[in-house]
């Protein structure tokens, strides 16, 4: 890769690990479900009509725009309400590689090699250290949302290699229209709409900067680039590069919001990240003659 490529695609893992510091700020003056949909709701308007049409069939933009939006990002914003920290939750998010793939397995009648086995291994190993020690110094019900957000994020993954989008920034901008109503009514249902009316009525430049930069930097720019290298280089050129977003997500939020980051939390961080790199660059067993030989999309690094 040419080195402002290099510099692009750290520029990009460096958006998205900082995200998290930023969603942190933003639970601070937004209820968690009207957050999300807000953030959705910013990245699909205007995009949506510079982008120009999907450039793949509707069930997939609806599927992923469920699967990612509503829940994964649903999951997250509710979990790091409740109190999982930034920089744990950048962390755990990346065990959706494991959940990736054995959707994949069952989805897509993929075969692991051994060496993926062994990263999948390894990253639940660092899952379980990670909830040891958030179990015992932090909410684990929040642990458990974040786990079932990177659940819901390997479900999205699975569905977007299905659906092979030639052009990832078209295909997230137009999976962003998705997620906006269904998360505006889970708002309305369970934060209250005197919640959403409090936190929109007292909407001020932090919370603007806030909404700006989870949709814009993180899934418009973010997206582009990435989809702009993904285009010009191999996958497995470009996919480690994602393994930035924890160090850059933990980091941030230990300069930044002044969380500790604990031995133990060190060595998930060792263990996941280990895992997670076994796991998602190393080539699988072979697929099944089917028929269905459509081109396999790395997994989608929304932030």
């Amino acid at each position: 890769m040419r080195t402002t490529h290099i510099a692009l695609a750290v520029l990009v893992a460096a958006l998205w690990g900082v995200n998290f510091v930023v969603i942190e700020v933003g639970l601070g003056h937004f209820p968690p479900l009207l957050f999300s949909a807000l953030r959705f709701l910013v990245a699909a308007l205007p995009a949506v009509f510079f982008v120009g049409r999907p450039k793949v069939a509707w069930k997939w933009v609806v599927g992923v725009g469920l699967a990612l939006g509503v829940a994964k990002f649903g999951l997250l914003f509710v979990g790091m309400d409740r109190g999982m920290p930034a920089g744990l939750s950048s962390l755990v998010l990346q065990i959706q590689a494991v959940f990736t793939a054995l959707f994949a397995v069952l989805a897509l009648g993929e075969r692991p090699g051994r060496v993926r086995l062994l990263g999948m291994g390894v990253a639940l190993a660092g899952i379980g250290v990670a909830a040891v020690d958030e179990g015992a110094s932090g909410p684990l019900l929040a642990f458990v949302l974040v786990i079932a957000a990177a659940a819901c994020w390997g479900i999205s993954n699975v569905l977007t290699r299905k659906a092979s989008p030639p052009d990832a920034l078209n295909f997230m901008v137009w999976v962003s229209t998705v997620p906006v109503l269904p998360l505006l009514a889970l708002s309305l249902i369970f934060e209250g709409p005197a919640a959403d009316l409090a936190a929109l009525r007292a909407l001020d430049a932090t919370g603007i900067g806030v909404i700006v930069y989870v949709a814009w930097g993180t899934t418009v720019f973010g997206f582009g680039v990435w989809g702009f290298l993904l285009r010009r280089y191999p996958a497995s050129s470009v996919a480690p590069f994602s393994l930035l977003v924890p160090v850059f997500g933990m980091s941030s939020a230990a300069l930044l919001l002044g969380e500790s980051i604990s031995p133990a939390r060190w060595c998930a961080a060792a263990l996941l990240v280990g895992g997670v790199a076994l796991t998602s660059l190393s080539r699988g067993g072979p697929r099944p003659a089917t028929g269905d030989e459509s081109v396999r999309v790395p997994a989608l690094d929304v932030r």
